[in-house]
């Protein structure tokens, strides 16, 4: 049944051979990959405005320098991981970079701070998304955590289904994005050559009176802008997931992003300048720009549609970065080697289900109130840019390839002012809850630390250097039971076949059961000694635990195998009305060393 659903919601298993043919082209690349950072485009011009309404009407002069500046990081931003898709086509983008040329301190820093950010992107995304449906819908409002969730669930389903399958799914809404947009700056366009200064909307601020805003509030607002720039990475930590060649087609996408990316945000926050939109409650800057565009028609709501489609979409970039970054994590020892693990459908699955998993609980610890939110998010995305662009400093400094002055310029300036925003960010942040980040990221550098010098110990503790091979002087074979049934005298018939010293061992909890039990193993196996134990205390595992120690020592090195005849119901529910000794003895004997634990199943039919 299990499989069944699972086959249902997932599709049928791909065969390695099909690998290939599951890898992402430039244009579903797109879809997969840039959803998160696209959408930053439908509030990043929001944030700056928001920053600047604190110096009043005046200080929103400052919006187009501060987009423009933006912009430009933007360019610096995209060329340094244009760089690092060439340079790693393994991925891990911001880890790997930091790894290779800033040591293994910096490059666990980068993947901490990312995969955070990852996780919050989700949960900023698909909150920012259902804001929008309950908006709209305000009776839904208290649902808003459930609905959180199953659009969660929807896209991480989505996911599992495999790379490409979601690639198809999610690159209509995407692509409508884009052309709804490219339409709202066409229209602007239009509005703004016939209509001239009429077009504009009362407000629009002068230059000359934004010269006394004060400059802490400018870097303000420019690092809330900056969040235009979240998601750009994830193409660099996934390159393995394109068609060959990878390099070229992830880069060659990346360029795509960061084109698309810049027209659209730039376009906007010209418009929201020129016609002068200021923030307020209950209107988005997006909605105001399509209001004085287009009116209230059609064309309008599809804007707005395609807006709300995509904040719940960008959630997808984190489902396509999260577990590739997992993966090489684990490949490098520093998270569970089952991260690594390609799924039925070719995708890494469990990094998939862990993500979601724990951006659902981000997002009912948080109400799934965006406000509460965004303080976290963008502090990873910039520590990981930052280490990122130094990390390909170092690079150029030590490689001396042809062009490495201006490689040098490029990430160096890069690397320079996104380590300005990131202590921005910070500092303006920190009390409203950035200091939870800041807190987390050497948390989880301790956890990877800690698992990779666990996966260093059993290596060394598994290795055959040095090894003497010391045989068991003595073999035991123990078979526990309660009563005799087909099951024990099967379990028995296999013991004596494996073994010439076998012993049956019962603990007597009832002296009457006890006693019939001897009765009947005299009648069915008088060949095979039957041990009966005291228990005073009633328990069964510690009795049995203690007689095994005993039988243990007859000789060095001696070894006992615990033999465990179990019966299978028909029927998977029918377990829960039997006792579960048997898994209780073997958890308890896991750690029993010179022991082997076994079981001999009897199948009941139906």
């Amino acid at each position: 049944m299990s499989s069944s659903l699972k086959r249902l919601l997932l599709g049928d298993p791909l065969a390695t051979a099909q690998a290939r043919e599951e890898r992402l082209s430039r244009v579903t690349g797109l879809a997969v990959f840039a959803s998160d950072a696209l959408s930053s485009v439908a509030y990043a011009t929001e944030e700056i405005l928001l920053a600047l309404a604190l110096a009043g009407a005046a200080a929103f002069a400052w919006t187009l320098p501060i987009g423009t500046a933006i912009g430009l990081l933007l360019v610096v931003v995209a060329t340094s991981y244009w760089q690092t898709v060439h340079a790693y086509p393994s991925g891990g983008g911001a880890y790997t970079v930091a790894l290779h040329n800033l040591g293994r301190s910096a490059g666990l820093t980068a993947a901490a701070a990312l995969m955070i950010d990852y996780v919050l992107t989700v949960a900023v995304s698909i909150a920012a998304g259902v804001a929008a449906i309950t908006s709209a819908v305000p009776v839904l409002y208290p649902w808003r955590v459930s609905l959180a969730a199953l659009c969660i669930v929807v896209i991480m389903l989505a996911n599992l289904r495999g790379v490409r399958e979601s690639g198809r799914l999610f690159a209509v809404p995407t692509y409508l994005f884009i052309a709804s947009f490219l339409l709202l700056l066409a229209g602007g366009a239009v509005v703004l050559g016939y209509r001239g200064d009429a077009a504009m909307l009362p407000g629009r601020p002068s230059a000359l009176a934004a010269a006394g805003v004060p400059l802490f509030l400018v870097l303000r607002a420019f690092a809330s802008g900056c969040a235009a720039l979240t998601g750009v990475e994830a193409i660099a930590n996934g390159v393995p997931a394109f068609r060959p060649p990878e390099s070229r087609n992830a880069a060659i996408t990346l360029a795509w992003m960061a084109g698309i990316l810049l027209i659209l945000f730039l376009g906007v926050t010209y418009l929201a300048t020129t016609f002068g939109v200021v923030p307020r409650e209950g209107e988005t800057v997006i909605s105001q720009i399509a209001g004085a565009v287009f009116g209230r028609n059609p064309v309008y709501f599809l804007v707005q549609a395609s807006t709300a489609l995509i904040l719940l979409l960008a959630a997808n970039t984190s489902f396509a970065g999260f577990p590739r970054l997992a993966s090489v994590l684990a490949q490098d020892r520093f998270l569970p080697r089952q991260l690594a693990n390609v799924g039925d459908r070719l995708v890494y699955s469990n990094g998939i289900v862990i993500l979601g998993g724990l951006a659902i609980l981000l997002v009912a610890i948080f109400r799934a109130d965006t406000h509460a939110l965004i303080p976290l998010y963008a502090i990873g995305v910039f520590l990981s840019f930052t280490l990122s662009q130094a990390g390909m400093v170092r690079r150029w400094l030590r490689g001396r390839q042809p062009g490495w002055r201006r490689g040098v310029l490029i990430n160096g300036v890069g690397a320079a002012t996104t380590g300005l925003v990131l202590t921005v960010i910070a500092g303006t942040k920190f009390l409203q809850g950035a200091w939870i980040v800041i807190l987390l990221i050497p948390c989880i550098i301790l956890l990877f630390r800690k698992i990779r010098r666990h996966y260093l110990h059993v290596t060394s503790q598994l290795s055959l250097e040095g090894f003497r091979d010391e045989e068991p002087t003595g073999h035991t074979v123990l078979v526990p039971v309660s009563a005799i049934h087909r099951g024990v005298v099967t379990a028995l018939h296999y013991a004596q076949a494996i073994c010439s010293d076998v012993e049956a061992v019962t603990v007597s909890l009832d002296p009457a059961a006890t006693e019939r039990l001897r009765a009947h193993w005299a009648q069915y196996a008088p060949d095979v000694p039957l041990v009966v134990l005291d228990s005073p205390y009633r328990s069964v595992v510690e009795p049995i635990r203690e007689y095994l120690e005993k039988v243990k020592g007859r000789s060095a090195r001696h070894l006992v195998t615990v033999l465990l005849p179990e019966f299978v119901p028909a029927h998977w529910w029918e377990h829960l009305l039997h006792n579960q000794t048997a898994l209780a003895l073997k958890a308890t004997l896991l750690f029993s060393k010179r022991t082997v634990v076994t079981s001999v199943p009897h199948h009941l039919t139906r």
